[in-house]
């Protein structure tokens, strides 16, 4: 099992590398930071702009490499840069990261629990009008683009909040601003305003991780082992936890770092349309104004969450199957 971790942490580490070279490739040669000084009104002079430029280290005119290496110099000690507005990089990454790894990680609990259930319980009622009701909803939630849902969502707690005459479900923003407490005021607050976007997140996990276990426990169910237990008088509840889950789970532990880069892109636009200051509304703003440095720490962040996911991924798998651990 170490060898395993150990090659996968090789392979990590090259693709995380990879991952930066070519972000930082592509988006200083798709954005453009100079038009963000040069649509201001008045206009700056352009000798103005080439320093900013220069200082904020997006100068356009020095070769692309030159710029690379210069931020890979201080990236390497530590240092991201300064965004296109004069700010420190990290800071702004040190605010906004503890506020996606929430969400990220209560969609992700959440979904994928609640969809591997729901999937198991599914497949074992195959046909059932519970399962084709299980069915309708996936396939529903996974034809809405995630953008819609948070509207759907939002548009609902509006209607709720007007039938209710108060602020019953908060949707916008982390926190209330200016509220006064103790941490369990501020941590019920937090959690209301968390409600929306995590049920925002999680229903897309868990109609995918649901379509993919119930397939994979249907071929379970099929098996021969599976088939002799049902016969000595187990139900088929009872013989899948004790003979099938394991193998049921091996297919969803191979999706599971796939369905973390599916969470993430959900999570950028329901980060920008419940107002969260995290990561992704973070990837939205930088993107509209062609910065450069904070487009590639947004991209440092996604890298190291999808390529954490694909390692816990493989270990997961390795411990469900036996043979994956050879070397």
């Amino acid at each position: 099992m170490l060898s395993l971790i150990l090659r996968r942490l090789v392979h990590c580490t090259i693709l995380f590398l990879t991952s930066v070279v070519l972000t930082y490739a592509l988006a200083s040669t798709a954005l453009d930071p100079r038009a963000y000084f040069e649509g201001r009104q008045p206009p700056p002079p352009a000798r103005v702009v080439d320093a900013e430029l220069a200082r904020l280290g997006m100068d356009d005119r020095a070769p692309l490499p030159e710029r690379f290496a210069h931020w890979a110099g201080r990236a390497l000690h530590g240092d991201l840069g300064l965004t296109i507005d004069g700010e420190s990089v990290n800071a702004e990454f040190g605010r906004r990261v503890g506020v996606s790894v929430r969400l990220l990680l209560i969609g992700t609990v959440v979904g994928t629990a609640v969809g591997v259930l729901a999937g198991m319980w599914g497949a074992i009622r195959h046909g059932r009008p519970g399962d084709r009701i299980l069915t309708v909803f996936s396939f529903a939630v996974l034809c809405v683009p995630t953008f819609v849902l948070a509207l759907l969502l939002k548009t609902g707690a509006l209607a709720v909040n007007r039938a209710a005459g108060s602020q019953v479900v908060l949707y916008t923003g982390e926190h209330t601003p200016g509220l006064q407490g103790d941490w369990t005021v501020q941590l019920r607050d937090t959690a209301a305003h968390l409600l929306l976007p995590a049920i925002c997140v999680a229903l897309p996990a868990i109609a995918s991780y649901s379509r993919y276990q119930r397939a994979a426990t249907l071929d379970v169910l099929g098996a021969d082992h599976l088939r002799t237990a049902r016969a000595k008088g187990l139900t088929p509840g009872r013989a899948l936890l004790r003979h099938g889950l394991r193998i049921s789970l091996v297919p969803v532990s191979v999706f599971f770092a796939y369905g973390m880069l599916t969470l993430f892109t959900g999570a950028v636009f329901t980060e920008a349309v419940f107002g969260w200051p995290g990561m992704g509304s973070w990837l939205v703003d930088s993107v509209q104004k062609g910065d450069v440095n904070s487009v590639v720490a947004v991209n440092i962040f996604a890298a190291a969450v999808v390529l954490l996911a694909g390692l816990l991924a493989d270990v997961l798998h390795a411990l469900l199957d036996p043979r994956i651990r050879q070397p």
